[in-house]
């Protein structure tokens, strides 16, 4: 079997196959992870790329391909202004607020 990432055209090649976010699915009821990324011409290759690589023992129950260019994240250097809360927003934690006497299981 080869190497599906090998497949692509070389660095530099007039049309490059785009990079695709591979997210698998162990079982039903969990979340889909973050497995890795292949390089295929269209979704449907991209699906069979990543189930060849990411479940060949039999570890998923579902596979998602996404464009990476349909990705956008946050910059993480500039995680302490985009995950701070606003000032004066204090309620939204639980410490802001006091324990109640006298009720029990709290």
């Amino acid at each position: 079997m080869t190497d599906v990432q090998n497949t692509a055209p070389e660095q530099g090649a007039e049309q490059a196959w785009p990079l695709w976010e591979v997210f698998v699915r162990s079982s039903r009821g969990l979340s889909h992870v973050h497995a890795g990324s292949v390089h295929a011409p269209d979704a449907t290759m991209a699906l069979r790329n990543a189930r060849d690589l990411y479940t060949r023992r039999n570890e998923g129950t579902s596979v998602w391909v996404v464009p990476a260019e349909a990705i956008t994240a946050s910059d993480p250097d500039s995680k302490g202004g985009f995950f701070e809360s606003p000032s004066g927003k204090v309620y939204r934690h639980a410490t802001y607020y006091k324990q109640s006497e006298g009720v029990p299981h709290l």
